[in-house]
């Protein structure tokens, strides 16, 4: 993932253009403001919250990049899911009210704490805020279930194809390139997320390197042969 020095376009901890798009007033954007968006500063490798831990609030990601995991009984660690900017996190402890993974920062980034009774006053209070946060927790199901369907019907290639795919496109609605890539996490946790070995992953890097679909500088990664990747990465039928 880039290196998000400058803030990227979305989401603010003032989204002053969004919430004005959904028609609040300038009153009902400052209400929103001071009560549900509170920016917090996450170190590389700092845990924002860990498993069991008390739910009260959600996050979402202003810049920088996260890693969602969960432990096994014998301490190891699953990768489920990698967060960018305009992502959220937090939304599966609203259930047991307890967190059921933990997130950490994958590099310096920096989230907007929403107190989540705070998030509900106002979902109730505000008919186009309630839709919003609908909006927001529906992008997150629909991923998940799309990483569901790639591990399930591709093959080594596929996956690693479709998973710079996936980030790419997620990177680009945020205004970077549509082509080329830094990656913040590392080749293990990418193993990790894909149900792949280590090894794997970096024969898997090294063959889409060699077949000229994509260039390969230690994280940089630039996509020479979009069209190719897109076909690795789509499931053939049985």
């Amino acid at each position: 993932m880039p290196k998000t020095s400058a803030t990227p376009p979305f989401p603010r901890c003032i989204p002053s253009e969004l919430f004005g798009a959904i028609g609040l007033t300038a009153k009902e954007l400052e209400r929103v403001q001071k009560l549900i968006f509170v920016p917090r500063s996450v170190k590389k490798g700092e845990r924002l919250f860990r498993h069991g831990q008390p739910f009260q609030d959600i996050y979402a990601v202003r810049s920088g990049g996260f890693k969602s995991c969960i432990r096994s009984s014998q301490g190891r660690e699953q990768v489920i899911g990698f967060h960018l900017p305009g992502d959220l996190l937090g939304l599966q402890g609203i259930a047991s009210e307890r967190h059921t993974c933990e997130v950490s920062a994958i590099e310096d980034a920096e989230v907007c704490t929403m107190p989540f009774e705070h998030v509900e006053s106002l979902a109730r209070e505000l008919p186009s805020v309630q839709h919003l946060f609908y909006q927001w927790m529906s992008n997150e199901i629909l991923r998940e279930s799309q990483a569901i369907i790639m591990l399930g019907s591709l093959r080594a290639e596929g996956r690693v194809a479709a998973f710079l795919l996936n980030l790419l496109e997620r990177l680009k609605a945020l205004g970077y390139s549509g082509s080329e890539l830094v990656l913040g996490m590392t080749r293990a946790d990418i193993g990790s997320y894909l149900g792949l070995k280590l090894e794997t992953v970096s024969r898997v890097f090294s063959k889409l390197s060699t077949s000229q679909l994509i260039s390969v500088d230690n994280r940089n990664v630039r996509v020479l042969r979009h069209e190719a990747l897109v076909e690795l990465a789509t499931p053939q039928p049985l």
